[in-house]
């Protein structure tokens, strides 16, 4: 059995009855359940339709998203979740690189980066390297007044926390920054990559080793063994090619506003919603959602 999951993004709750009617008749699906007026209704499938990716399609271009996943195991026990671009509105280093007045050099090698087009760890060192001799508190400064949050990600963290879930946050950003993110939205656990500093500068240099790719599987993996869960009870959550790893080996991996080339290899993908998706993708409705 199969569950079908129709989104759209709250601040415009514009999910039309009589398409999610249409939809589930012509797939011979169950009742539709409104998980939140407007916003997200799921049915159930006895088979994954031949069509899928031809109406996903059609429904990206009405700025809607459609989600088709095994019913068994959908309420997870661990969100695993990168952190920029996916739980803040913003590339770390970019802000950083802004400051330093390398702001499009570095935001260039960024996007070039998470699209899967250079290689994550050369990547990394490259754009670090350009901060060197950046004051250090300026890191704090980038916090205060740049960083904001993905919307949804308290509410997604709390009710999920509410439900006996573990929240882990694995960034090839940098701790400086996890470290205040994830005390801000409530995760249980952080890494990253560090800046290393000296006399109040940075020195353009990365601490070693950096965690990329297959850092943040080896996260997945390392952490559900403590639980004592398996990767299928894990739901993760990125962008960017660095990403892929965890996304494929997660029992739902979600694409979130990601690159084109990330959306490719990923079955579930959020375009259009934000991180409350991830709620309703596992059959929570919005009477369900905990106070943030």
């Amino acid at each position: 059995m199969f569950t079908a999951t129709l989104l759209t993004n709250p601040t415009t709750p514009t999910l039309d009855p009589a398409l999610v009617d249409s939809l589930r008749n012509a797939w011979g699906g169950g009742d539709a359940i409104w998980l939140a007026q407007g916003i997200a209704a799921e049915f159930s499938v006895s088979e994954m339709p031949s069509n899928q990716w031809d109406v996903w399609k059609d429904l990206q271009d009405q700025s809607v998203d459609l989600v088709i996943q095994p019913t068994e195991n959908r309420r997870k026990k661990m969100l695993l979740a990168d952190m920029d671009s996916t739980m803040i509105q913003q590339e770390c280093i970019d802000e950083l690189a802004d400051e330093a007045g390398v702001g499009a050099r570095v935001s260039d090698i960024t996007a070039r980066a998470m699209n899967g087009e250079l290689d994550f760890e050369g990547a990394l060192k490259e754009r670090v390297g350009l901060l060197k001799g950046l004051p250090e508190h300026v890191i704090g400064e980038v916090l205060k007044t740049r960083i904001t949050h993905m919307p949804g990600g308290k509410t997604l963290l709390a009710t999920m926390k509410a439900n006996g879930a573990y929240a882990a946050l694995v960034s090839g950003g940098f701790t400086a920054f996890t470290a205040q993110v994830s005390a801000d939205l409530g995760f249980d656990e952080n890494r990253a990559n560090t800046l290393l500093t000296k006399d109040g500068h940075l020195t353009g240099d990365v601490g070693m080793p950096i965690l990329g790719r297959d850092a943040k599987v080896q996260a997945l993996n390392e952490i559900t063994a403590r639980l004592g869960i398996t990767p299928a009870d894990v739901i993760a959550v990125g962008d960017g090619a660095n990403d892929l790893g965890m996304l494929g080996l997660a029992g739902a991996g979600v694409a979130l506003h990601a690159k084109p080339s990330v959306q490719s290899e990923c079955d579930i993908r959020v375009n259009h919603g934000d991180l409350t998706a991830l709620l309703y993708l596992q059959g929570y409705a919005q009477d369900d959602f905990a106070a943030a």
